[in-house]
């Protein structure tokens, strides 16, 4: 019922502002003076920067073909979907408060969910380069989840991160985050969440807690000039849960509705109740001159068994390395604030910006006596930057498993990816 009460708010706010456009004559204010811009969705704000809102969003409309390990007999599959469907409003009021109402509409096979719901304050910024987020939001963790959807290289997040989902995954629960600057080179943040979900709970139905934090220095820190080192830890508070790890192997069509598709490939089978403490290291590094940039994370999550279980400890270790280059020369955004690649921007608006990507993960899940799994992907790309507000991307995907596979027993398969994207 609120998702229908939202999408109605924000569809009637649009046609009032957009009738108010057509319609109106004179606009006036009974304050300061406003600017109105409609580059990039609509934006009203005060010239003195005391209040605004944005509309925005995103639109991702994915093809994906695949076979061998990819679906549940071995033979091609494809499916189209929608990845994100997201109408994003944000804005700032009193100058420090900001806010984000962000959902999407296909999210979980159609479903409409909350993406992100939050209130930052940054009024310290006048004492110290601090922002306090609180609500609900992805916790930081990991160069590439930080860099948004819209502006990652490949198609879909290194298969490292589904060896730790929960590190990136707000898990419907609310969250609070303190993240700073200092020096024009270090960023970092620290959270407290609250992950909803049975695994999330003890045996009285008290959700538990976990922590992220992440730092980074990053002493070239602008777009065509990146100079990036990082580092990342998360814990979360579980009791009795099954330490499953699995992975799409970046695949994301293999497990949306339809016939002949396979689950996520398990690199740990889940063990019910014998398993009761869970946390992850991460690292990260990227360089980026002119057009081409290099980026690479690794990532450790050990799950530790509990006292008197048969099963031993678990430990799941991934890393990759991307390449990217702009054939027509233009350089990936970076921004400090958040510590994240950002947008290419076309110079030439008639033929766009063609970037080429290659990017290695490899990712293994260990426990003594029971458990030794491998995986391997290759993904080669290109992405076509039509503008600032349309990006079509290709994707080639090559995997290979030892010890684990689909439900035909297959432990390789390719895949081809396609997307549109409308940013606004």
């Amino acid at each position: 019922m609120i998702r229908k009460h939202f999408a109605g708010f924000a569809a009637s706010a649009l046609a009032l502002v957009v009738s108010a456009q057509a319609f109106a004559g004179t606009v006036t204010t009974d304050g300061t003076d406003i600017v109105i811009k409609t580059k990039g969705g609509l934006e009203v704000a005060t010239t003195d920067k005391q209040f605004g809102f944005k509309i925005g969003g995103r639109l991702q409309a994915d093809v994906d073909s695949f076979d061998g390990l990819y679906s549940a007999n071995g033979n091609r599959s494809d499916e189209p979907y929608f990845r994100r469907a997201i109408l994003e409003i944000s804005g700032v009021a009193y100058q420090d408060w900001k806010y984000a109402f962000n959902v999407d509409f296909a999210a979980d096979n159609g479903t409409s969910k909350w993406d992100e719901a939050s209130v930052t304050y940054t009024g310290f910024t006048r004492y110290a380069p601090l922002a306090v987020k609180v609500g609900r939001f992805d916790p930081d963790f990991g160069l590439e989840k930080a860099t948004s959807s819209k502006w990652i290289s490949t198609i879909e997040r290194s298969a490292i991160y589904d060896l730790a989902d929960w590190v990136n995954d707000k898990q419907d629960g609310m969250g609070l985050q303190v993240s700073g600057m200092t020096g024009g080179v270090f960023y970092g943040s620290a959270g407290y969440f609250h992950r909803e979900g049975s695994e999330n709970e003890d045996a009285d139905g008290q959700s538990n807690g976990g922590y992220n934090l992440r730092g980074v220095f990053a002493p070239m820190a602008e777009p065509g000039k990146v100079l990036h080192f990082g580092v990342d830890y998360a814990q979360r508070d579980v009791e009795d849960f099954d330490g499953r790890v699995r992975s799409r192997l970046n695949v994301r069509g293999m497990t949306e509705n339809g016939k002949n598709k396979q689950d996520r490939i398990i690199f740990a089978p889940g063990v019910a109740g014998q398993f009761d403490g869970d946390s992850a290291w991460g690292a990260e590094f990227a360089y980026a001159t002119g057009p081409f940039s290099v980026q690479s994370e690794y990532l450790m999550r050990d799950i530790d068994a509990k006292s008197g279980s048969a099963r031993g400890d678990r430990e799941a270790t991934g890393y990759n390395v991307q390449l990217a280059y702009t054939l027509t020369g233009e350089a990936r955004g970076y921004k400090l604030d958040g510590a994240k690649f950002d947008s290419i921007k076309p110079t030439d608006k008639q033929t766009g910006a063609w970037e080429l990507v290659y990017r290695y993960d490899n990712v293994k899940a260990e426990e003594s006596g029971f458990v030794d799994t491998k995986g391997k992907v290759h993904t080669l790309g290109v992405n076509w930057y039509a503008n600032e507000s349309v990006k079509v991307a290709a994707n080639y995907i090559k995997a290979k498993v030892d010890n684990t596979g689909n439900a035909a027993g297959d432990d390789d398969g390719d895949a081809v990816s396609l997307r549109l994207q409308y940013v606004f």
